[in-house]
C-alpha cells in the first residue's frame, strides 16, 4: 500500500498558499478527495512542525514560512511525521537457513538508504512555490486557471 500523506500535504499547502481566504477542513477536503478528519490530523502534523498555524475562533490555517523557502523535504518530514526520507523497509524474518535470507537485510538497507538520501537531496531543491508554479503552468495549458476560490 503507497502512503499519500506527502502527496495531500502538498496539496493542502497549495490550497493554503493560493486560496483568496481561509478555507475550513471541509472545503480542502472536498479539493483533496478525503474526509475533514483526515485534514485535521493532517493539518496537525503541518502545525506541529511549524508549517502551518491556525487560530482559535478562525477559520482556515496560515503559511508559516515563506512558500519560496518551505522545501519538499520540510513538508514530507512534517507530513510523515519522521526525521528522514525512507523509501522502502526491507520485509521481516527473512530465513537465516537460507544464504539469501541471511544476508538480504543488510544489503537492502544500505541500497535503500543510499536512495532516500538521492530523493531527500531532490526535494530540498524544490519548494512549495515551485510547486505551485508548475500547477499553474498546467492548468494555464487548458486555460484552465481562475485561482483557488473557497
Amino acid at each position: 500500500m503507497r502512503d499519500t500523506r506527502f502527496a495531500s500535504a502538498l496539496h493542502l499547502l497549495v490550497l493554503v498558499s493560493e486560496a483568496e481566504k481561509p478555507m475550513s477542513s471541509e472545503q480542502m477536503a472536498e479539493s483533496m478527495g478525503t474526509n475533514a478528519s483526515y485534514v485535521r490530523r493532517l493539518s496537525g502534523a503541518l502545525r506541529k512542525a511549524g508549517i502551518v498555524r491556525s487560530h482559535k475562533g478562525s477559520t482556515g490555517l496560515r503559511l508559516v514560512p515563506d512558500a519560496s523557502e518551505l522545501t519538499l523535504l520540510d513538508v514530507y518530514l512534517a507530513a510523515c511525521e519522521t526525521d528522514h526520507v525512507e523509501l522502502f523497509e526491507v520485509h521481516p524474518n527473512p530465513s537465516d537457513r537460507c544464504i539469501v535470507g541471511r544476508h538480504i537485510a543488510p544489503v537492502l538497507e544500505d541500497m535503500f538508504k543510499g536512495l532516500g538520501e538521492e530523493v531527500a537531496r531532490e526535494l530540498r531543491a524544490r519548494t512549495l512555490a515551485d510547486c505551485t508554479a508548475a500547477l499553474r503552468a498546467h492548468a494555464a495549458q487548458t486555460n484552465d486557471w481562475e485561482g483557488v476560490t473557497s
